[in-house]
């Protein structure tokens, strides 16, 4: 059962006897940008202790992936053009060993701040504090449960070279599906030993591991928690499946689509709301049936989902994902039980009755598809939108209603101004500005397919 719970309280002092507990000598001050990749610093241990924080300019966690920001425009109305320093602050509850450093290491993820002491609006873990203390506010605790999939990969250092599923024990690659065989995950034992050896020093809530439809595709669960704690759970989690990966000469993907013709990894995530006086699933009225709230965050997801795209799918590579008959949802249809939907009610008593969000994609930044998704249900209740009926057949069948690119991710992001009002405006801004610089990126880029088909054809 996972321990760092007992961490929520933590003061500093708690901190520094947990640092002196294990000897620890030097740590890794980490914050999360925009991509979900950690910035920050190595510090000795007697700086940490002396500083406690550090500052780094405002756009380190304001970039995109490729490491660039705008030029100009409206993104230098939230972000300094004097490129101003953050003050990072310590969260001594995120505080874990990193069990494959050489000597005592540990690991402590930060929270940005301006000078006048408010956080960063637009750093990911201010936008998730941001909307987690509106269900606070109204005496509710938003109850989450990720499912991240991920596929291993053959090394590959060259980009213009297609990704290959990694060869197991047995020599062999996978050529084939292997939807939750045993035998194709036991192929990756020696990798997984090291996995669950570090999760279990790193104080990981994991649960169960599988393995997925595609060729080297795995998912693992996570116990559920609230939502600021799963966030930095998934962040952490992440890197270190890289990092076992690594030193099984194999790359661990959480890319949307890395391998064509394969299946797409998500990161479905379960959601409930209990109230915090009485315990209450507020999604279940006392006799059992669902509440009206149920009903209303559904309404909120249907409505505002396709705004929430950009956030979910942040790529251009995430909407390869989202195609017809690929166990991707392509629409924002509900149901009991559907796997076809892209917003599932699955089988559960009363007090567990929960909703899944399955249009997120692998490569979402954890703490925004988390705010994202229940700011969407909060719109929901807050507005009482009934959703629409309940869809009982395969919703595969019908039409797309999702964005199936960016760029128009983007612009309908832009236009959903109560998203933006719950969000931030100065998060949308940031967060839609680096998402166009990315965008312009991508397309100088020529691809495969154009010089095949269109090279010696137009």
């Amino acid at each position: 059962m996972n321990t760092q719970a007992s961490k929520s309280h933590f003061t500093f002092t708690d901190l520094e006897h947990w640092l002196n507990e294990r000897r620890v000598t030097e740590i890794e001050c980490l914050v999360p940008d925009l991509t979900g990749v950690a910035r920050g610093k190595i510090l000795p241990r007697q700086k940490f202790t002396e500083d406690r924080g550090m500052r780094l300019p405002e756009v380190v966690v304001a970039m995109g992936v490729t490491g660039e920001f705008p030029e100009q425009g409206p993104y230098y109305d939230v972000i300094s053009p004097t490129d101003r320093d953050m003050h990072l602050r310590p969260d001594p509850s995120t505080v874990r060993i990193v069990p494959w450093a050489t000597d005592p290491t540990a690991q402590v993820i930060h929270d940005c701040y301006d000078r006048e002491g408010n956080l960063v609006t637009y750093a990911p873990r201010s936008v998730l504090r941001r909307i987690c203390q509106l269900y606070a506010d109204v005496g509710w605790q938003p109850v989450v449960a990720p499912e991240l999939e991920f596929y291993l990969v053959a090394r590959n250092t060259d980009p213009d070279v297609p990704l290959k599923p990694p060869v197991g024990r047995s020599g062999r690659s996978e050529t084939s599906r292997q939807a939750y065989s045993i035998d194709a995950v036991n192929e990756f034992d020696p990798l997984f030993e090291d996995v669950y050896d570090y999760c279990e020093k790193m104080e990981l809530n994991v649960d169960t591991l599988i393995h997925e439809v595609g060729a080297g595709q795995m998912e693992i669960n996570f116990f559920h928690d609230a939502p600021l704690g799963l966030a930095d759970e998934v962040f952490l989690f992440k890197r270190t499946v890289r990092e076992a990966a690594l030193r099984h000469n194999m790359f661990a993907t959480f890319m949307a689509k890395p391998i064509a013709g394969e299946p797409g990894s998500a990161m479905h995530v379960h959601q409930s709301v209990v109230d915090k006086a009485s315990g209450r699933n507020i999604f279940s009225n006392p006799d059992g049936t669902p509440s009206k709230e149920f009903f209303w965050y559904i309404g909120g997801l249907q409505k505002h989902l396709p705004s929430a795209m950009a956030l979910f799918a942040p790529y251009v590579n995430s909407y390869r994902r989202l195609a017809r008959f690929t166990a991707a949802p392509i629409n924002i249809q509900w149901g009991t039980d559907n796997r076809t939907v892209g917003i599932r009610s699955p089988v559960a008593e009363p007090q567990a009755r929960r909703i899944e969000n399955r249009v997120i994609g692998a490569d979402a930044n954890p703490y925004v598809a988390l705010a994202a998704t229940l700011a969407c249900g909060w719109l929901g209740i807050r507005n009482r939108i009934e959703p629409n009926p309940e869809c009982k057949g395969d919703a595969y069948l019908g039409e797309h209603q999702l964005p199936r690119s960016l760029g128009e991710a983007l612009t309908l992001l832009r236009e959903d101004k109560e998203l933006a009002e719950v969000l931030g405006a100065g998060f949308v801004t940031v967060y839609s500005e680096i998402k166009e610089v990315e965008y312009a990126e991508f397309m100088k880029v020529i691809s495969p397919w154009e010089r095949e088909h269109l090279l010696l054809h137009v």
